[in-house]
């Protein structure tokens, strides 16, 4: 295999005739998922999603990929094809966009739909081309076809993008699920004529290459789902995905056999439903959807909640709840349904708001104790069977951790692609594709973006290492006054600490230690203000490792008058 190196610099001039692949997020990680196609010095790219951000990350509300190393040739763009309508693959379509608006977007109907729903609370209106699955479009110079596949959403496609260099094939997420909800199958018979061709690279989707066999159909969920229904006494609440319509309308499905009313709950739930209703995706009897106020007309044993929050997201409904901060109050014997798998990463987080509903006496069916969720991703028999009909000269692995990435790529091994053309890439690595061969060639700036309100870009590793110690240690205050002239204190130390956990008792012996040592940088003629912080900051924070073995952050204030 081939595999990346830290000694990578910026990658040479792309030679005539080659193909450019540079994936800027989606590697190493699951989320952010954004690759570069460069050919005939132009540019197309293939999703652009976000990352959630992890508890280490405090504050962060998204992840983006980094734009660094094509702002300056947004012009060179060509189009930005989504393969299909998750967070991970288009939420960051928005702030690309922001920076040039006039960026065309192809993808299938729903998911330009869901796209456009959210580009419109972003007050912007993108020029799209919807496609289907068997078209064939000419974008810039590259020749662009699309398959079925399925996956945890509807009218999900995979990419071919052909050009002098090579065929390749982007599968994005899929999987093989040969009776879906839909009836809308992986193609497999595209994939296999494609191979008859030949396809020079593949890059395909590693999320379950650990997991052995095959991912059970969608169809198995169902008797889980009835069997929760049948044994809840009053209110059902289920969490999923706000984009998993298959998963929803089996959730409709049983509440209109069980005489229920149903009732979305979280803006991305209600926008995305609606999106899927109006486009026919998602069948809504008449009647049985009610808006979320009229829940008090109902009894309990009459009331279905769908809202967001499957993966223990702290601002989402299903969090909120667990923890007594949603109008919606979790009481005894309410019934919990997780429709969803753990995303790699999530566990503590997902399994804090299980604890939370059941200390509130809820009874919670997740994927743990109940068959209520199949993965949207194909396992190790799927990817073993998609390499055997695809043939490809080269695999790159994307959408996975390194684990996945790594697993990804033995399998393709084993079905006799050579190991020297599987490459293990990481986000910012430039693969080129010449003369039939995939290799690294580069690195080009590829770090995280981060997004915390209104602010993007703004907060740096070293910004979130402050709320970090903030956060685990604390801080303490010193406020002192000193005479501009002389360098003589003249007001204060006055030291107050907050979360470092030492009361205003303890504090008391830190002040003779202050002023001993801002009096011996008087006699020494040191009066600067911020000597004389560094000073403070170096004398507290020794006493405080020597005192109480902790490390909070210690903001000195010197004011000079």
């Amino acid at each position: 295999m081939s595999h990346p190196h830290p000694e990578l610099g910026l990658p040479p001039e792309l030679p005539e005739g080659a193909l450019r692949v540079t994936p800027l997020g989606g590697l190493g990680e699951i989320g952010r998922n954004m690759t570069v196609y460069e050919y005939a010095g132009k540019l197309l790219i293939v999703d652009c999603g976000v990352l959630f951000p992890e508890p280490e990350q405090p504050g962060v509300d998204l992840i983006l990929p980094d734009f660094t190393s094509i702002r300056d040739r947004y012009q060179d763009v060509v189009a930005v094809i989504l393969t299909h309508g998750h967070e991970d693959h288009i939420g960051a379509v928005p702030y690309l966009l922001k920076e040039r608006p006039d960026i065309p977007l192809v993808g299938s109907q729903l998911t330009l739909a869901l796209i456009e729903a959210k580009l419109a609370e972003h007050r912007i209106r993108p020029y799209t081309l919807e496609v289907k699955e068997g078209q064939t479009e000419r974008i810039g110079p590259f020749d662009c076809s699309f398959l079925a596949v399925n996956h945890s959403i509807p009218d999900a496609l995979a990419v071919v993008v052909e050009t002098n260099a090579g065929v390749v094939l982007h599968t994005g997420d899929f999987k093989m699920d040969q009776l879906p909800l839909d009836g809308r199958l992986t193609d497999l018979a595209g994939i296999a004529k494609l191979g008859e061709r030949g396809i020079d690279l593949v890059l395909c989707d590693s999320t379950n290459a650990e997991v052995p066999g095959f991912v059970p159909s969608e169809r198995e969920i169902t008797p889980a789902l009835e069997r929760a229904f049948a044994q809840a006494t009053r209110r059902v609440i289920v969490a999923s995905f706000a984009s998993h319509v298959h998963r929803i309308q089996q959730v409709l499905d049983i509440a209109v056999k069980n005489r229920r009313k149903v009732a979305f709950i979280g803006r991305s739930m209600v926008r995305n439903m609606g999106v899927a209703r109006d486009l026919g995706y998602l069948k809504v009897p008449d009647g049985l959807v009610v808006d979320a106020r009229a829940l008090d007309d109902y009894a309990p044993e009459q009331v279905v909640l769908i809202c967001t929050g499957s993966q223990g997201e702290p601002m989402a409904a299903l969090s909120r709840m667990a923890n007594r901060d949603h109008q919606i109050r979790i009481v005894e014997n309410d019934t919990v349904i997780l429709a969803s798998s753990l995303i790699p990463g999530n566990e503590t987080a997902v399994y804090r708001v299980i604890n939370g509903l059941t200390r509130w006496g809820a009874k919670v069916v997740h994927k743990g104790n109940a068959k209520v969720h199949v993965s949207g991703h194909a396992s190790a028999g799927e990817l073993l069977y998609f390499y055997n009909l695809a043939r490809p000269r080269n695999v790159m692995p994307v959408h996975g951790e390194w684990r996945h990435l790594r697993a990804n790529g033995d399998l393709a091994t084993l079905t006799g692609v050579p190991a020297d053309r599987v490459v293990i890439a990481e986000d910012g690595v430039t693969v080129d594709l010449v003369e039939g061969v995939a290799q690294i060639t580069g690195k080009v700036p590829c770090g995280y973006v981060y997004v915390d309100g209104l602010s993007v870009g703004d907060v740096t590793e070293a910004s979130l290492k402050d709320r970090r110690i903030l956060g685990d240690e604390g801080f303490i205050s010193v406020f002192l006054v000193v005479d501009a002239d002389t360098g003589k204190v003249s007001g204060g130390p006055e030291v107050q600490s907050r979360g470092a956990g030492i009361d205003d008792t303890a504090l008391a012996a830190v002040t003779p230690l202050i002023e001993e040592a801002l009096a011996q940088a008087a006699a020494d003629g040191v009066g600067d203000a911020y000597q004389l912080q560094q000073l403070v900051r170096r004398t507290v924070g020794k006493w405080v490792s020597d005192t109480f073995r902790r490390r909070p952050m210690i903001i000195p204030v010197v004011v000079e008058v």
